[in-house]
């Protein structure tokens, strides 16, 4: 028999294991999906771990995929390394997309002569959106503690509708035959590409890793992001050492917010170049799952967003290919969350086989 077993310490052989051990048991969860639905397991599984990597143009759009996820979840270790649940990241993308969006719909002869400067300015509008909406969910957390998780996640759909009102009413291109969209931006206000030849890979990717490495002396090289740490695995600590709770609540939910608002800004201005009710693509959730594979530390989450983009390529691929749901996505992506949960537990417990001993007892 099986039997859990608690450890005296917590295993960092584990620790570092388990997203790899998460990773290889949905793929075989994977492969006996494809058998199930009547499909080639090698077939899916080269949409979903080749075909993503296969030439330049793929990486070129993996690279798109994983820009927002890395940026998203940079902002989530920050608050789930403070102990602040921030589920609302897709709210604040969201809305970093409509604050860069109209920025972007203001270039014009009068704005010709900032240039390509315009973008700066269409990137700090979404930074400064994402933050704005994420400090209403700090203000209602501070003043009247009401609960973040829940308040996060309502905004979320606050900010949807928000976005449906405007591009289905007054940001509607006249000129585009009733379909709720906005005008296309002008080539000023898009963000440019990295490379040329059809690759649509954009400056996005350079900003996440460069914000993977300030995030990285952020957490580990600075007094402020000690005291977040502090404050998330040990709150009785941080209060003795004096440590302000609301200080590090307001900190994470700003950095947060921005780092969602910037993704936004960058999607709205990159791949899409206009604003459309699709500009929710569930980044904001899957980041959530992108933060805890990569183990809440910003080189992990590089990896981890690559692999999240993988699955939404190859869902894409599957759906097109394969004939399969598009829901398919999200499957590996819950499988993925879930085994990792599971392999979480011995990082703490240990696995030992047990003898059934049998009670034998007398008649009477």
């Amino acid at each position: 028999m099986l039997k859990l077993e608690p450890r005296a310490q917590p295993s960092q052989a584990m620790s570092l294991a388990s997203p790899l051990i998460a990773l290889a048991i949905t793929v075989l969860l994977g492969v006996a999906l494809f058998v199930l639905l009547g499909k080639d397991p090698v077939r899916g599984l080269q949409v979903f771990f080749v075909e993503p990597l296969k030439n330049l143009y793929a990486l070129s759009e993996l690279a798109i995929k994983a820009t927002p996820l890395i940026l998203i979840a940079l902002g989530l270790a920050v608050c789930f390394r403070s102990n602040v649940w921030n589920i609302g990241a897709e709210g604040q993308f969201v809305i970093g997309a409509l604050a860069g969006g109209w920025v972007a719909m203001q270039a014009g002869p009068e704005l010709a002569w900032l240039g390509r400067g315009l973008v700066v300015f269409v990137l700090l509008a979404g930074v400064l959106g994402g933050m704005a909406w994420a400090a209403i969910v700090a203000l209602l957390r501070d003043r009247f503690n009401a609960n973040e998780i829940l308040v996060s996640l309502m905004l979320v759909y606050v900010a949807v509708q928000l976005l449906g009102f405007l591009v289905y009413g007054p940001w509607k291109d006249p000129k585009g035959f009733n379909f709720p969209q906005t005008i296309t931006f002008l080539p000023e206000a898009r963000v440019p590409r990295l490379f040329d030849g059809g690759l649509r890979a954009h400056i996005g990717t350079p900003i996440a890793l460069a914000a993977v490495a300030l995030l990285w002396v952020f957490l580990f090289r600075t007094y402020r992001g000690f005291a977040l740490q502090v404050g998330g695995l040990a709150p009785a600590a941080a209060l003795y050492a004096g440590f302000s709770s609301r200080v590090a609540l307001w900190t994470a939910l700003l950095l947060s917010g921005g780092m969602a608002g910037l993704a936004g800004a960058l999607e709205a201005a990159g791949p899409l170049g206009q604003l459309t009710p699709y500009v929710p693509a569930g980044y904001g959730f899957a980041a959530i799952i992108v933060a805890y594979v990569g183990r809440l530390h910003p080189v992990g989450i590089v990896f981890s967003g690559i692999l999240m983009s993988m699955f939404y390529i190859g869902g894409e691929l599957a759906q097109s290919r394969l004939g399969m749901p598009k829901s398919l996505t999200g499957v590996f992506q819950g499988l993925l969350l879930f085994t990792l949960l599971a392999c979480d537990t011995l990082i703490h417990y240990r696995v030992r086989w047990q003898r059934r001993v049998a009670a034998v007892s007398k008649g009477t």
